[in-house]
């Protein structure tokens, strides 16, 4: 066989991955916090980009709102197959059949860009931080020009509430408490170990080494540290931490530290055996438990605590005045930048060198480029929502108990997309309901085989049925993992033991005997309460 040269011409279907359009695949997955700093950077960064006026349209209107009975699966007048919308003008070769089509390599492609003592204490310490951080006041200021307020120079920015931070907090008490630096010293570095609970680590033996000081003198300072304000703080376990407030409120005494010490016992509610190491009765025991909830076991969170900030939804789903659902975008979340095209010509007719020209022009490009992108976004949002509606409509009209099953392959056969870029669209996403503010992901989950061959069901159905169930059960009747199997089975509902006790416990409802020994000790206490009530208040003769 000879071997011989030739030439041969070969068609052959590729993806190629640009910059601007790996960028159009990122924005999906952003959530409305990281859109909004990433088009601000584009702004510093590009000179041809602006931010749009409240009364400029944006775009193809992107925010316009769909409905969950439409046809093609709420897919608007204007969008294309793509569920980006608008034309493909612009594109290049390859990147608006990567829109459209499904390729083979599109999903390795794709792949490679991816880029128990809670029950004891009566509120959550991040609820009290919030409170405080709400009480901040504004401590410091600077000067503007100008002088009256109403003038010009008149800056609202500054007046700054000034956030004090634990450490801070400490660091100023140790400048008093201390006068030697050998004692300074190891102060800051024991409040630098302080995590933001007001905790350090249980060993503080690495501590000592380091700053090449005995352990004796680490204890003699940490000692100090423990009675810095808020009391509690520098503990180096729950049982610590309470025992320095307790002693900051001369209650410590021999009863109440063997309550400390067997915290175990109280997380289990385990009274008896409590009451029996106490050595004390049922009413002091209350009394004593009573005082364990008012402590904080976390006394650093009130300080230095970032703000709560206010969930701002993506979508809104309102109920429509045909019995439907209406779907529209928060526009409030939307970006609105606009390409300066009159700048751009004025500056092409006096820029003369190459390099100039090169860099206006990619800037031009980029800019283009991102407009599209952020009306792609917004597009994609908008059918991924109708659809999700339109797949969930009983929740929407009667409730978690009629969420239906629901996978990313549903809703991106339903609008011919990529489970991909579903996934991408659902992620820190969130949609306001009539029923609350949900994730979008939420609305995805597994499904449960129906005992009798029906529908399947939704596992937060099943986990919402379980709940009902353990919440409307009595004290002399708790209702076992095995009970609860059987009442779901007659429900319609397969579902095994193990999954029962799985969805129970990260719902954080305690076992069937725990539940007893809880809801027992309530009653226990209402009954104690009541006779006396009644032994102060007799009734008449």
């Amino acid at each position: 066989m000879a071997l011989t040269q030739r030439l041969e011409f070969r068609q052959s279907q590729s993806l190629v991955m640009t910059p601007q359009l790996m960028q159009a695949i990122k924005l999906l997955q952003l959530s409305n916090l990281d859109l909004t700093t990433f088009v601000e950077e584009e702004l510093e960064r590009n000179p041809l980009l602006e931010r749009a006026s409240d009364e400029a349209p944006v775009g193809d209107a992107p925010a316009e709102a769909g409905s969950h009975g439409d046809s093609e699966g709420g897919q608007g007048e204007g969008q294309g197959e793509d569920g980006f919308g608008g034309s493909a003008e612009g594109f290049e070769p390859g990147q608006e059949e990567w829109m459209s089509k499904d390729l083979g390599t599109r999903a390795e492609i794709e792949q490679t860009l991816d880029t128990g003592l809670d029950n004891v204490f009566s509120e959550e310490p991040a609820e009290a931080a919030a409170r405080n951080a709400q009480d901040a006041m504004p401590t410091t200021y600077t000067e503007w020009g100008g002088g009256a307020s109403g003038d010009e120079d008149y800056n609202l920015e500054a007046f700054v509430a000034a956030e004090t931070t634990l450490s801070d907090h400490l660091a100023e008490q140790l400048a008093v408490a201390f006068t030697a630096p050998a004692q300074r010293l190891i102060g800051q570095y024991l409040i630098d170990l302080v995590d933001e609970a007001g905790y350090l680590p249980p060993d503080l033996g690495e501590a000592a080494e380091r700053l090449g000081a005995s352990q004796a003198e680490v204890e003699d300072v940490l000692a100090v540290l423990q009675k810095f304000d808020p009391p509690g703080v520098c503990a180096r376990s729950l049982s610590e931490c309470l025992a320095i407030q307790l002693r900051e409120l001369d209650r410590y005494d021999p009863a109440m530290q063997a309550l400390v010490e067997h915290l175990d016992l109280l997380a289990k509610r385990d009274i008896a055996s409590l009451r029996k190491i106490c050595g004390v009765d049922d009413e002091d025991i209350a009394d004593m438990i009573g005082e364990i909830r008012r402590l904080n076991p976390k006394p650093g969170m009130k300080f230095g605590t970032s703000r709560l900030q206010t969930m701002v939804p993506d979508v809104y789903v309102r109920p429509g005045p045909d019995g439907g659902w209406h779907v529209e975008l928060n526009s409030d979340t939307l970006p609105r930048v606009l390409v300066n095209q009159t700048y751009y010509s004025e500056l092409s007719k006096k820029i003369g060198k190459d390099g100039d020209k090169s860099y206006f022009t990619d800037a031009l490009q980029n800019a283009t480029w991102l407009v599209r992108a952020l009306d792609q976004r917004a597009r994609t949002i908008l059918k991924v929502a109708t659809e999700i509606v339109r797949q969930q409509d009983g929740f929407f009209t009667h409730g978690v108990a009629h969420l239906r099953p629901l996978n990313l392959k549903a809703v991106a056969d339903a609008i011919q997309m990529h489970e991909s870029t579903v996934s991408r669209v659902t992620a820190n996403k969130y949609m306001a309901t009539n029923r609350g503010t949900f994730e979008l992901k939420y609305f995805f989950t597994a499904s449960i085989a129906s005992a009798d061959g029906g529908e399947a069901h939704s596992a937060e159905a099943v986990r919402h049925h379980i709940k009902q169930l353990i919440d409307s059960e009595q004290p002399s009747a708790i209702l076992s993992d095995d009970t609860i199997v059987e009442r779901l089975r007659a429900s319609g509902i397969d579902i095994a033991r193990r999954t029962v006790a799985k969805y129970r416990e990260a719902m954080r409802i305690p076992s069937s005997v725990q539940r007893r020994r809880d809801k027992q000790s309530a009653l226990g206490n209402v009954l104690s309460t009541a006779l006396s009530d009644r032994s102060r208040n007799p009734e008449p003769a």
